[in-house]
């Protein structure tokens, strides 16, 4: 276990809600100061994210759980309430996942988001702390509380400064997710009920719940992160939720909400219900592969541009379920490296497509015309957004989508009918782009992205390059980790 003579997990967490507060404390120095001291800090927490990660990386120490804060006793009247924190190699990634795209949410925030700036800021700070919260708590309650807490501004943002249909949108999120989460409580409260230890802390769970119990939790949980995920059925209200979301705000939703439902999977399926998900493991891996084909078909039919991305994020976040219900090493260790690879390569498609609207004035593929030759940066850009997506082999989407292929068809070889959904992406992002980019310019358009914006996009390319050429930087993280679960989920006593 690695330790620091700091508490770094409360940091990365309290750091930016502190920040947040701040930037309503100077909502009167003008715009100009509150996006730039909103930046700082996120660049601050960024920093301790990589300091987080680097001895991860380096001691090879994923499988533990590092930098333990706690426990510290938070309602002395109910045991088994504690402030409670720690990191091994799934939340490193994430964690770095979401310093990483807090910061280029921040940089394109400057430029699409024109209203109310000090009430956004705010709440672009204290989303990033709730999710660290999130991704470190090892207290079930801990864990809710933040996991709630992230709705908040989620909330307004879509229903503040969304599009026409904002507030239905932001209403249908909230009931969607708050009735999955409620149900989700139901299940930690079981667990504290009914198991050996009556705790709610992760580390005296694991490996102490009965069968029976394991089974009933994990259909509690299974609603919420089902909603958040989004498995099909439960997807409706991410299609909605996206439309209307300014551009930054659906690279949050996709690039990291959705990875709260992974990570809630992975963590508990994997960590708490072992025996339990070995047992229904063949009905997750039937749901993700039907949300990767369902998400792949009706992204397909889409002619709004940002419409059919927030529905291959349901393409791609079905790998996730199906990785993580392998039970082979490959396969859990490339759905955690889906979750990295996706939020970045999703980010800059939702991101484009904001700056696409405000620059062409609509988002309708079919009147997308010749961007080639009229918005040049703009659609090189959107071409290399949608290669990634499509897991071209240039890019790091492609190793992690292979190793959930090969993951799944090592546990059945029927699953080799898997090799159907990339073909059906390339299909979809090949249609829009002879549409909106090959094809002859209709009207001229006056103006293409800047070189601050250019600049801000370019940024998420780097990693997803980076990530092909050495991927040990993210899986020498992960494999270690993976190998604890799928002995658990195999039954295997290491």
């Amino acid at each position: 276990m690695i330790e620091l003579g700091f508490p770094i997990l409360s940091a990365l967490i309290f750091l930016p809600m502190i920040g947040s507060a701040a930037v309503l404390a100077i909502r009167g120095a003008g715009e100009k100061v509150i996006r730039y001291f909103t930046l700082a800090v996120s660049l601050m927490v960024l920093i301790l994210a990589l300091l987080a990660y680097s001895p991860v990386l380096q001691s090879g120490v994923g499988a533990e759980f590092n930098y333990v804060e706690g426990p510290i006793t938070w309602l002395p009247s109910l045991g088994g309430l504690d402030y409670l924190l720690g990191m091994d190699g799934m939340s490193a990634v994430l964690v770095l996942l979401t310093a990483f795209l807090s910061v280029l949410v921040i940089l394109g925030s400057w430029d699409l988001i024109k209203e109310r700036q000090a009430a956004y800021y705010f709440l672009i700070l204290l989303f990033e702390g709730a999710m660290m919260g999130v991704f470190t708590s090892l207290n079930l309650v801990l864990f809710y509380v933040f996991w709630e807490l992230v709705l908040i501004p989620m909330f307004f943002f879509i229903g503040i400064w969304g599009g026409p249909r904002r507030k239905f949108a932001a209403m249908k999120f909230l009931i969607y997710t708050h009735v999955g989460s409620t149900i989700m409580l139901l299940g930690f409260i079981a667990l504290f009920l009914f198991s050996p230890s009556h705790s709610f802390n992760f580390t005296d769970l694991a490996g102490q719940i009965p069968f029976w119990l394991q089974l009933v939790a994990m259909a509690a949980v299974f609603w919420g992160f089902a909603v958040k995920l989004p498995v099909v059925p439960f997807h409706t209200w991410l299609p909605d939720a996206h439309v209307e979301a300014p551009a930054p705000i659906s690279v949050f939703l996709a690039g990291l909400l959705l990875k709260m439902g992974g990570y809630g999977f992975l963590r508990f399926n994997l960590g708490l219900f072992p025996d339990a998900s070995r047992e229904f493991a063949s009905f997750f891996i039937i749901l993700g592969i039907i949300t990767m084909f369902y998400g792949a078909f009706v992204a397909m039919t889409q002619k709004d541009l940002k419409r059919m991305i927030a529905l291959t994020s349901v393409n791609h976040m079905g790998f996730v379920l199906l990785g993580a219900f392998t039970g082979s090493v490959i396969g859990i260790s490339g759905a955690i490296f889906q979750m990295f690879n996706h939020g970045i390569a999703i980010g800059l498609l939702f991101m484009l497509s904001g700056y696409i609207h405000e620059q062409a004035g609509t988002r309708d593929i079919t009147l997308l015309k010749g961007l080639r030759k009229n918005m040049p940066r703009t659609a090189a850009l959107l071409v290399i957004g949608s290669l990634a997506a499509m897991g071209a082999p240039l890019y790091s989407n492609f190793l992690s989508e292979f190793m959930v292929i090969v993951g799944a068809i090592s546990t059945d070889v029927r699953y080799a009918v898997l090799m159907l959904v990339p073909l059906m992406t390339v299909a979809y992002f090949l249609w829009m782009i002879r549409r909106s980019v090959t094809s002859q310019p209709t009207e001229i358009r006056k103006h293409d992205l800047g070189n601050r914006s250019t600049l801000a996009l370019v940024m998420y390319i780097i990693p997803l390059i980076l990530l092909i050429i050495f991927p040990f930087l993210v899986l020498n993280v992960v494999d270690p980790l993976a190998t604890v679960y799928a002995n658990s989920f195999l039954g295997v006593t290491p």
